[in-house]
């Protein structure tokens, strides 16, 4: 059964090729929900849009595809109003029907997969081996891990991809500083990451202090990259050992990224000669101070010169843009992605859309292959400089995560004295890792935003908390009066309070928000419908008693609770948050 708003789309489209022909059916048009039940349910913008192409005042347009629109068994009226909006009112029969739809399937709540599925790729989280993942992680890794659930959830065949730092000069001085202390069992041993990134720490000072050990670890690199068997070896550890620190903080973080997921620079070591190649026989490769460079269309310097993306250094050393362009060929070849999403920082901008354009001038990817980079903003701290302890330091990501659960804790035992330490810390995992990921999802990722504790983890306002206690107090419901929620699966759905029409249609919308989602690759926009949700719910809760009601009416008021309990529940989830049973 489709969605409410296809079907709106459905007969507005069939209005126009009635009222101005074909050929301006295709016309997009605007469709938003109205917060003023006196305007309707959804106010349509099409008019404005085709008053250009027609030559005619729009107000006249959208007359004319009001007297085309066939009502049907959907819509009751539809009226003009202002210089051409449509607006539009849903039958109740409709809604009613559409909600209990919704009702009868708990795992989907009826909302169809996509009739046109794709491959799709994203790159998402990409910590570096040997060092310990931080605050600045988080961003990239909560929000690569919504949207991989969203558009799996929609019907697309979704590949997960972890594109590690697990290559590079920075191997030399960690191998060479590894045999020097002979510190090999501490590199093999499980859980041995905080060691590791000592050893980082004291290489790096190291290598910028003694020329000698410089020199030593310059030549581990070159060894390395020979295949040199004790090198390679060291090596590996180093990258298992990283392998089980990444795994650990994941599943802490309830983050659906696995060792399969892992696909690190290494991998694509033995393709960047070939990338090199295939650019110099698109007559793309230049050179430009005995480097390799490729000038990507559209791009220019601040004298206005084209401006140069390096492929390989001097020194036949490759780079972060060669290594990308080799990936993004394996994706497309090998994976056969019809559409690639990158989340990264924001600052890397500039970086994908110059690999982009070189992707596209090379004949790498087609016109059919869709690019997306998603790029974020910084998390600052209360005094909006970029988050970090209060020494200065870097806040590492699973001291942020069991700082979290901490504070959760200490609220739960606050709001209930009689609670259990040990049912607080349990609840207190969903609640604080809930909390600390929706602050990040809830907010639009292209902007920076203010960390701030007090604020994530309240339960006022649109925060995870908020929502997750929602959930809650739409299931006590059934606790309370002694109720089987299965039993109301196939309930009649009236809604005929206005707070409960409100609270449907809003119920309704969740299709078109997920795909909004999918493709302005935008998870905030999931945010503020839950929470929209939410504050509905708790309006039709106080305006309309559903256990002190009777008859049709108190099965109908259940089964709406039922619904949004379901409708919360399943969305936290594609935002990777999960639900408790009591707060």
């Amino acid at each position: 059964m489709p969605d409410i708003q296809s079907i709106i789309e459905s007969k507005l489209s069939t209005a126009v090729a009635a009222a101005f022909g074909s050929d301006f059916a295709s016309a997009d048009p605007l469709i938003n929900p109205t917060r003023d039940a006196k305007f309707g349910d959804y106010q349509v913008n099409i008019a404005m849009g085709l008053a250009k192409k027609l030559g005619q005042k729009p107000r006249d347009i959208a007359q004319a595809i009001v007297d085309n629109i066939v009502l049907g068994d959907e819509v009751e009226k539809a009226n003009i109003a202002g210089p051409g909006f449509i607006n539009l009112t849903l039958k109740q029969s409709a809604i009613n029907e559409h909600a209990e739809k919704m009702l009868g399937d708990s795992d989907r709540l009826a909302l169809a997969k996509t009739n046109k599925p794709q491959t799709v790729v994203v790159d998402f989280s990409s910590p570096n081996v040997a060092k310990e993942m931080h605050v600045g992680h988080i961003r990239s890794t909560v929000i690569g891990d919504a949207l991989s659930r969203i558009l799996a959830f929609l019907g697309h065949d979704v590949i997960k991809q972890n594109h590690v730092g697990d290559w590079g000069t920075q191997f030399g001085m960690l191998v060479q500083y590894t045999i020097n202390n002979n510190m090999i069992k501490h590199v093999t041993q499980r859980g041995m990451l905080k060691s590791i990134n000592t050893i980082y720490q004291e290489s790096k000072k190291l290598f910028d202090e003694d020329k000698e050990f410089a020199a030593d670890a310059r030549k581990r690199v070159v060894d390395l990259q020979a295949g040199d068997q004790e090198t390679k070896d060291i090596w590996k550890e180093l990258v298992k050992a990283s392998e089980v620190y990444f795994d650990d903080v994941y599943k802490r973080l309830d983050v659906s990224l696995t060792l399969g997921d892992i696909r690190g620079e290494s991998f694509y070591n033995d393709k960047l000669p070939q990338v090199i190649e295939d650019l110099k026989t698109a007559g793309l490769l230049k050179e430009s101070q005995g480097a390799d460079v490729v000038y990507p269309d559209g791009f220019k310097d601040r004298e206005g010169d084209p401006m140069p993306m390096i492929v390989r250094k001097s020194d036949g050393g490759f780079l972060y843009a060669t290594t990308d362009l080799a990936a993004a060929h394996y994706r497309i070849e090998e994976l056969r992605a019809d559409r690639i999403i990158y989340v990264t920082d924001s600052r890397q901008s500039q970086h994908f859309a110059m690999v982009f354009q070189t992707l596209r001038e090379a004949g790498w990817a087609k016109d059919n292959v869709r690019l997306d980079h998603v790029p974020f903003g910084t998390i600052m701290g209360k005094d909006k400089k970029p988050f970090k302890t209060r020494s200065g330091d870097t806040i590492k990501l699973l001291d942020l995560i069991m700082e979290a659960k901490k504070r959760a804790v200490d609220i739960l035992v606050k709001k209930q004295p009689d609670m259990k330490v040990s049912l607080a810390e349990e609840i207190a995992h969903t609640v604080g890792i809930g909390c600390l990921k929706y602050a990040d999802l809830s907010s639009d990722r292209i902007k920076d935003y203010i960390f701030d504790w007090d604020r994530m983890l309240s339960f006022d306002g649109n925060t995870a908390a908020y929502l997750q206690n929602s959930y809650v107090r739409c299931m006590a419901i059934f606790r309370k009066g002694e109720i089987d929620p299965g039993s109301l699966t196939s309930a009649k759905i009236l809604a005929e309070h206005p707070a409960e029409r409100a609270m449907v249609l809003k119920l309704l919308q969740l299709p078109q928000v997920l795909a909004g989602v999918a493709e302005a690759l935008e998870p905030h926009r999931l945010c503020n419908y839950l929470y929209e949700l939410a504050s509905l719910y708790h309006s039709f809760y106080e305006k309309c008693p559903v256990l002190k009601s009777e008859g049709e009416t108190r099965q109908s008021r259940l089964a709406l609770c039922l619904l949004t309990a379901r409708t919360i529940e399943k969305s936290l989830g594609l935002l990777g948050i999960q639900t408790p049973n009591q707060m």
